[in-house]
């Protein structure tokens, strides 16, 4: 049972490490509903943008 905490652990951090990365300040972006947001721009990307 340890080993799936440890699972649980690397996926978390692989979130983050392949998370899209804000244009203006390069910081990983985290999703939130159907937009990415930087923490310190707020959204950048919206899900329905037809550029991305």
């Amino acid at each position: 049972m340890g080993d799936a905490s440890s699972t649980g652990a690397a996926n978390s951090s692989e979130r983050s490490a392949g998370a899209p990365r804000c244009p203006h300040c390069e910081a990983p972006m985290y999703k939130r509903h159907c937009k990415y947001v930087c923490p310190q721009h707020g959204v950048i990307i919206d899900c329905s943008d037809p550029f991305r």
